[in-house]
């Protein structure tokens, strides 16, 4: 028997395929990343990995990558999915057994719809079976696949009229059946090896061709700095994960990131490590570690991470919620407003009757669509949240103003008061400059409620406004694209992104100049802040949230070591004169003092959510490390992150890293994977790498 037709690897692999797509019961999850745990489960990681490109290239058709070219965007998609194109893997996940029904799934155009399509025996699963809307999915295309390929490949093609097909009256969460993206397919020939109107190549011609009004704020990488005259590194946390979205975004259409999207402490930071809850009367833990360079032999790499205390979902305090959407002109697109509800539809599904939620929107004008609502009022929420449309200007100052007066109305003194503001950043009316919104919402957060802000879809996203309205509203940033990002940020890590357990939080760390000759911080350059603003109580820094990890690296180069980034390479020999004496190396400097051993000493400030006055901890590192081989698995996957952010960037600071070099390292240090999530990252390495320069 092939295995193939093995039923025991059948099985497996439709659990894997759920998985992949977030659509398993707790109990499955666990066994599901037990088992892509196991050395051998090389194979398993792989199948979940295909799993989400897939969805994502399918998700990503649908929802339109370009709005203005969808119908041609869509058409390219079914050309790829019909013959030997990328945007479907060539070589996808098995349970994809029919390109058709592939194609197929994008005219319905969600994940429910993805899991029927992708699973072999979906019902099998017992979470699946008491799933309404999984049922009624399944069922359709049972009806569908009775009626047979050829039947539906007519209905795509105009041939053949959609009542054929079963209606779907429990889809209209998902948007239901989309006539106008049918139509916009007719002319596609369902021939395998046959083109589309429009193919991959050209899609990404267009995309290149097209003039983008996304904004991203330029800066330089940070430098190496000597110890002997700058001593101290300070820098405000961040705990933000766009620029992850942001860089998947573009590779999953194709396309290389512009290098000022790339911010390497967002990369980083995007994924969990396993660090130790803090003790009891701390709000984070600290831990230290130390390895070698792996991109620059001779340089060492030191990782600081901070891991936020947990709170159980039945332990978080009453919230007080103000949905604050944007509903202007420039939202009305498939990746913006319907996307925006999805979220809050899965954000509402989580809330209690401790909680109460306003809905706010803006466009020409503010209004107040929902008062202020239990969260056991789901119905009423959730048809708030569908009534939503998207038409006019953007007024986002009136918007924000409104929002924060309701918020003050149900402040709730100890509870988890906060606007989640959800917007492409397109504010054109009222209040429009950066510093005069910035002041705004600086003003804003210290009556106590704290700030998410969510950015939504491509070619106008308004990444630097939204970054930095985030951080002076004592708030986070992500950037939602797709439905899956959406229960990561708003469902899996809904304690972290509501609950704030530190505030105005920075890190010193001051460097041994008997030990350490040089360093270089990587990533954080927009958080950088002066030595004194470290005592500064009135200077401004990042949160944390509950369950949030803070990841920090630095390269560092030993005294006596060699010195630089370009050290080793040597210079053409000079024709005119003699060639300089070589300089000897640096001698350790003679200290004050007793001599210590110690590489730094890491010190802390934060604050309480309502407090005003912050405490200092301190922690030196004292245990050098060793080998890179030797080092734990976080921290060799967070290097393998800090390499690719590097290589986009193309940082002359990168070494001897390459795209296959930050694939080996991670692909080495997937350790347990909760949520699959370095797997993807893996896949992401390797869609670059395809890319080249592109």
């Amino acid at each position: 028997m092939s295995p193939d037709q093995d039923p025991s690897r059948e099985d497996r692999d439709t659990l894997l395929t759920a998985y992949a797509l977030g659509m398993v019961s707790p109990e499955e999850r666990t066994d599901v990343e037990r088992l892509l745990a196991a050395p051998d489960a090389a194979a398993a990681r792989a199948h979940v990995a295909e799993v989400r490109v897939t969805a994502a290239a399918l998700e990503a058709a649908r929802a339109g990558e370009m709005p203005e070219r969808s119908a041609d965007l869509r058409r390219a998609v079914l050309a790829a999915a019909l013959g030997p194109a990328a945007v479907i893997p060539s070589k996808a996940a098995r349970p994809l057994r029919s390109n058709r029904l592939a194609v197929w799934a994008l005219g319905l155009g969600s994940c429910a719809a993805l899991v029927a399509v992708l699973l072999v025996r979906p019902l099998a699963m017992p979470s699946m079976a008491r799933t309404p809307v999984l049922r009624s999915v399944v069922q359709s295309f049972r009806e569908g696949l009775a009626l047979g390929p050829d039947v539906m490949c007519r209905m795509l093609e105009g041939k053949a009229p959609l009542s054929s097909m079963a209606p779907l009256p429990s889809m209209a969460p998902f948007g239901g059946l989309d006539e106008e993206f049918f139509g916009s397919v007719a002319d596609v020939k369902l021939q395998r090896g046959r083109p589309g109107p429009a193919s991959t190549a050209d899609l990404v011609r267009a995309d290149r061709q097209s003039a983008s009004t996304e904004q991203y704020a330029r800066f330089a990488d940070n430098p190496f700095l000597t110890v002997g005259e700058q001593p101290l590194s300070t820098f405000s946390i961040d705990v933000d994960t766009a620029s992850y979205a942001n860089v998947r975004r573009f590779l999953s259409a194709g396309r290389r990131p512009p290098r000022d999207v790339v911010r390497i402490e967002e990369l980083v930071n995007y994924f969990r490590y396993d660090y130790p809850q803090p003790e009891e009367i701390e709000p984070f833990s600290v831990t230290l570690e130390a390895a070698a360079c792996p991109w620059r032999p001779g340089h060492r790499l030191v990782r600081i991470g901070l891991q936020g205390r947990d709170v159980n979902r039945d332990a978080r305090p009453a919230g007080n919620i103000v949905f604050l959407v944007d509903v202007s002109g420039s939202m009305n697109q498939p990746n913006k407003l319907p996307l925006v509800k999805q979220a809050l539809t899965m954000l509402v599904e989580e809330l209690s009757e401790n909680d109460h939620v306003a809905i706010v929107t803006y466009a020409g004008n503010a209004g107040l669509v929902l008062p202020s609502t239990s969260g056991d009022q789901k119905e009423r929420i959730r048809a708030a949240i569908g009534g939503l449309q998207a038409g006019g200007s953007t007024h986002g100052s009136a918007g924000i103003t409104l929002a924060y007066e309701q918020a003050a109305e149900r402040f709730i003194e100890g509870g988890a008061n906060r606007v989640i503001l959800c917007t492409d950043g397109d504010l054109n009316v009222g209040i429009t400059s950066d510093q005069a919104l910035v002041d705004l919402i600086t003003k804003q957060a210290k009556g106590g409620t704290f700030l998410t802000v969510l950015g939504f879809g491509n070619g106008n996203l308004q990444d630097e406004k939204l970054e930095k309205i985030a951080n002076h509203g004592n708030g986070v940033y992500a950037v939602i694209d797709g439905v899956r990002e959406a229960r990561k940020v708003l469902v899996e890590q809904l304690t972290g992104s509501t609950i704030t357990i530190a505030k105005d939080v920075k890190i010193q760390v001051e460097f041994n100049p008997a030990e350490v000759a040089s360093y270089r911080l990587l990533g954080y350059e927009n958080r950088i802040l002066a030595a004194e603003d470290f005592r500064d109580d009135k200077k401004d820094a990042g949160e944390i949230g509950a369950g949030h990890t803070v990841t920090a690296l630095y390269e560092i180069v030993l005294v006596g070591e060699e010195a630089g980034p370009a050290a080793g390479r040597g210079a053409e020999p000079l024709k005119y004169q003699a060639a300089p004496a070589p300089v000897p190396p640096v001698a350790k400097p003679a200290l004050d003092g007793p001599a210590s051993r110690e590489w730094l000493t890491v010190k802390l400030r934060w604050k309480q959510p309502e407090g005003n006055t912050s405490t200092l901890r301190e922690v030196p590192l004292a245990e050098k490390g060793g080998a890179f081989d030797a080092a734990s698995a976080d921290l060799r996957f967070a290097a393998a992150v800090a390499a690719f952010g590097m290589i986009l960037r193309d940082s002359e600071h990168k070494g001897t890293a390459t795209l296959p070099f930050a694939a080996e390292l991670a692909g080495s240090a997937l350790g347990r994977d909760q949520g699959g999530y370095r797997a993807e990252f893996l896949d992401l390495v390797r869609r670059a790498e395809a890319l080249g320069d592109r």
